[in-house]
């Protein structure tokens, strides 16, 4: 029988890269039934995912730690199995003492404050809008995606395309809160409202007033504000020539927005 294990890639002190992954949660949970004793299978009828989304959860967490994690065996008359490594004990030792020194910090704050949504996230892309899930949609009978349909606070409709192993593994649902995060140079800026009717299903629109621009040699930066709080940043060809406080609208691609769970 033959034993595959992940590479370490980078150092010991780079396991805790695993964790900053604001999707680990359910990720972590298949390591946890792995640790109990659980084949893959088992764990992923634990967690409530499929078995492809297990292994995704493994392969995920070992990329970003550059640990081997979980040791996999493969043939025999067996079918193969799985065993957590010493290094996926420390990563949950580490997850379960960071989880009680947030629950310390957060115990401070009374009167029902809150820390902001993704104040912990580190990533270059300037949109980072909270939503709320309305609804996942198969794209299509036997497709590997599904849509993503997301509402902002001032009532704009978003869709994302993600897989639906990150579906599962996000735990997406009506009413799930979460991040949806897009690069400021996948978004297109024009001046006036989104048109009438329904944009092609890959389209997404978001409409909000002129709040800056910043002149290009070639293109403009645009930010917008948007209906209900937050911001939105994109760009036009120059010279944008719409006044600040006017209506415009930024287009992307529903492929463009990345999901993230909220802190």
């Amino acid at each position: 029988m033959a034993s595959r294990k992940p590479a370490a890639r980078h150092g010991p002190n780079d396991l805790p890269q695993a964790l900053v992954d604001s999707s680990a949660d359910k990720r972590l949970d298949v390591l946890r039934q792995v640790a109990a004793g659980c084949s893959i299978s088992q764990a992923a009828r634990e967690v409530g995912i499929s078995y492809k989304a297990a292994w995704q959860a493994i392969d995920t967490l070992s990329s970003l730690s550059g640990q081997p994690l979980v040791d996999r065996t493969v043939g025999g008359a067996g079918g193969g199995g799985a065993q957590i490594t010493p290094q996926g004990l420390q990563l949950l030792s580490l997850a379960d003492e960071l989880a009680r020194a947030r629950q310390q910090v957060l115990a401070r704050f009374t009167g029902g404050a809150t820390l902001a949504a993704g104040l912990g996230l580190r990533t270059s892309m300037r949109n980072q809008l909270p939503c709320t899930v309305l609804r996942c949609e198969a794209v299509a009978d036997n497709d590997p995606t599904v849509w993503v349909h997301a509402e902002t606070a001032g009532g704009a409709a978003l869709r994302a395309s993600v897989t639906r192993e990150s579906a599962d593994l996000l735990a997406l649902a009506p009413g799930r809160s979460v991040l949806l995060l897009c690069k400021a140079t996948a978004v297109a800026v024009a001046k006036g409202a989104a048109p009438d009717g329904e944009p092609d299903p890959a389209t997404c629109r978001l409409s909000g007033k002129v709040e800056r621009i910043t002149p290009g040699g070639a293109r403009d930066e645009v930010v917008l504000a948007l209906k209900g709080g937050g911001h939105w940043v994109g760009f036009a060809p120059h010279p944008f020539t719409a006044k600040v406080g006017v209506v415009a609208t930024a287009t992307m691609g529903a492929a463009s927005l990345v999901v993230a769970l909220p802190d």
